[in-house]
């Protein structure tokens, strides 16, 4: 879980008008900070199954809102990935 004070750092970074939560720019970005908490947890606990297995969902629907930018606005999917630092 995101602190609440790191959430909304993210979605002040992130957001595409005054007031946007749910974009989905705001999404993945929401998701890769979850994803990175994670993955420094699963370092340190190898062998927590559960968390591993919710590390995999939030990865396949971060790639779910990526495929959907990508299809809809080439030009928000490319400045997105360069900002968080995505491999794609």
């Amino acid at each position: 879980m995101l602190k609440k004070t790191k959430k909304s750092k993210v979605i002040d970074d992130f957001q595409t008008h005054e007031g946007d939560t749910g974009s989905a720019e705001v999404q993945v970005a929401i998701l890769t900070e979850q994803i990175k908490q994670l993955t420094k947890h699963l370092k340190k606990h190898t062998k927590d199954n559960h968390s591993r297995y919710g590390l995999l969902k939030m990865v396949a629907k971060r790639k779910k809102f990526l495929d959907y930018l990508n299809k809809e606005d080439d030009k928000r999917y490319k400045s997105l990935i360069k900002k968080l630092e995505l491999k794609k």
